[in-house]
């Protein structure tokens, strides 16, 4: 069976790498250090045998032994004793034409010198190694000086074999030593391997660097924004989409940038630093309305054995971290973080509104069909009982009541589509019981402002203003006045008059007020119960959209009620800030 190494995982790859790496460094090691203990035994050993011939060439009994006639019978005896109390292999005594005097062998005295004389002739002293009689060996020559003359020389000197010997019973402490050098190190790879296996999931570098392709480009491609928060509440990672949907740098990100140094609303700053899991949660910025979801992202241990979902080593598709959605697989209970997915929905919001206000409308026209209808049965039944005069002026009556409000505000405003819904907002108070006066000043013109931002801005101040003062369609009608008179109905006062600037809308109610306005233009705020659908946009739609066109809002609030007023100019300047038209101005 082959074995493609190109196939083998980060850990692998680098625990062979460190062990082949710890081994070779070993060996070398190890090749130095004996090479370097036979140097330093082979200097020591001529500094030995220099001292000692030095000692030697110096004793006077040597010199007076030269002087006697037979030499060799002194010196002989001298020399092996000196031999055996240093511990050398031999010390030689010879004259200067090479003739030894001492010697180990006492076969070899009378026979010539083996070996180099020439500086100790000239008087200096000298190492060498050389393959004497006895083998090669480290030896020093030292000349012995009698009435300022050589007289003699003596060579002592240690066989390499020696040399060998005291360096071979230093080997087993080396090699020892590099066995555990080896072992350690073995040890070290393998729980560097074990933790690179753990963290990369056994996947190859060739595998990895094909997994980030793949990932980057689903990172950039896909619609939605992408936004990555790590454990310490920092901005990791965001794809494209999410950088033009929060206004973050496009490019992304060198480093983690902690979130609180950010420009981001209130609301989603807090989703995303809280961690924890949202579905669907609607979050409005300056000039966005977003859906949010957020999953926590925990490490996963995987499975032993891959497969087809997991990948190679158990590993998700994400590169070993999870979204945890009640999976089966182990989990750990330390996070890594939240991954968050923005989906952009302000066209949408937009569009909902229009068609909000066109259900208004279809309400309004199927109420008074029925309204008519029973209307127009009086009528024919007071034209059956001959009461027609009645029937005529109870006709022109209800004729009257509704056309006049028809006719001043399509006499007062250019736009259509506010007039429609003034109309339905009046129609829809009539069935709520809801006493809405509307005041529009003749000749009011055009305004400068798309449809769809006006009728966001009135639509929803209005329709806030009617959850303020009255009960809904299915709540008990109001009891009378104790003292017989019949209770007021709650009144809602829509005002729409040109200002020096602009256009001023101020919508009135006589409701209980708001008890924190900065509140009440969050996400999630309302004074309804909580639907399906969802609640607590409508008023942070409205500082969006007045924002967006420039203008200024303000609110009045009290016990006795509560004053929206938005100025609404008549023209965007040039000059006007990007980031403050945006944010818009909300005084309270």
């Amino acid at each position: 069976m082959t074995v493609d190494p190109t196939r083998w995982s980060i850990a692998t790859r680098l625990f062979a790498l460190l062990v082949v790496f710890v081994v070779a460094v070993t060996l070398l090691a190890t090749a130095w250090t004996i090479r370097s203990a036979r140097d330093d035994a082979d200097r020591s050993a001529a500094r030995a045998c220099l001292a000692l011939a030095t000692s030697i060439a110096d004793n006077p009994y040597v010199v007076d032994a030269m002087g006697t006639s037979d030499p060799s019978a002194r010196l002989q005896p001298y020399a092996v004793a000196l031999m055996s109390d240093t511990s050398t292999d031999f010390v030689t005594i010879m004259r200067p034409d090479r003739t030894r005097l001492t010697h180990p062998d006492p076969d070899e005295i009378g026979r010539p010198f083996v070996g180099t004389i020439a500086p100790a002739l000239r008087g200096r002293s000298f190492t060498e190694t050389y393959a004497g009689t006895l083998g090669p060996s480290v030896r020093a020559v030292v000349p012995i000086e009698g009435d300022g003359e050589v007289v003699a020389l003596v060579s002592a000197g240690v066989t390499v074999d020696t040399i060998t010997q005291s360096v071979g019973e230093r080997l087993p402490l080396v090699f020892a030593a590099a066995g555990a050098t080896v072992v350690l190190g073995g040890i070290v790879s393998w729980l560097l391997s074990r933790y690179l296996r753990r963290v990369t999931w056994g996947r190859g570098p060739e595998e990895l660097a094909r997994m980030f392709a793949y990932y980057e480009g689903v990172l950039h491609s896909v619609r939605e924004g992408l936004v990555l928060v790590d454990d310490r509440g920092r901005l990791t990672l965001y794809n494209d989409q999410a950088a033009e949907l929060l206004d973050l740098p496009p490019g992304g990100i060198a480093a983690p940038v902690p979130l609180t140094d950010l420009q981001l609303p209130d609301s989603l700053r807090e989703l995303l630093a809280s961690g924890r899991r949202a579905s669907d949660e609607v979050h409005v910025t300056d000039d966005r309305v977003l859906v949010v979801n957020q999953e926590v992202t925990e490490p996963t241990e995987g499975p032993s054995h891959p497969s087809p979902s997991t990948g190679r080593g158990g590993a998700t598709p994400s590169g070993g971290a999870a979204p945890v959605t009640g999976a089966t697989r182990p989990r750990s209970r330390r996070t890594l973080g939240t991954v968050t997915t923005l989906r952009d929905h302000t066209e949408l919001t937009h569009l909902t509104g229009e068609v909000e206000t066109m259900r208004t409308l279809s309400d309004a026209l199927r109420s008074q069909t029925h309204e008519f209808s029973n209307r127009l049965h009086t009528i024919v039944s007071l034209i059956e009982l001959g009461r027609g005069d009645e029937a005529l002026r109870f006709a022109a009556d209800e004729l009257d009541l509704g056309q006049r409000l028809a006719d001043r505000v399509v006499a007062a405003i250019d736009e259509p589509t506010l007039a429609a819904l003034l109309l339905g907002k009046a129609a829809q108070a009539r069935e709520r019981s809801i006493d809405l006066r509307v005041d529009v000043e003749p000749d009011l013109g055009t305004i400068d402002v798309e449809p769809g931002d006006l009728v966001t801005i009135l639509g929803n101040l209005v329709d806030n203003a009617f959850d303020a003062v009255a009960p809904t369609l299915d709540a008990p009608t109001p009891s009378p006045d104790p003292t017989g008179r019949p209770a007021r109905p709650p009144r809602v006062e829509v005002t729409v008059a040109r200002v020096e600037g602009g256009v001023q809308l101020d919508v009135e109610d006589d409701g209980p007020g708001l008890g924190d306005v900065e509140l009440a233009f969050r996400r999630g705020f309302s004074t309804k119960p909580t639907s399906a659908g969802g609640r607590g946009i409508g008023l942070a739609l409205v500082r969006q959209a007045v924002g967006r066109v420039g203008g200024r809002l303000d609110v009045a609030t009290g016990p006795d009620g509560t004053t929206f007023s938005v100025l609404l100019p008549d023209r965007r300047p040039d000059d006007v800030d990007t980031t403050a038209r945006r944010r818009g101005g909300v005084r309270s």
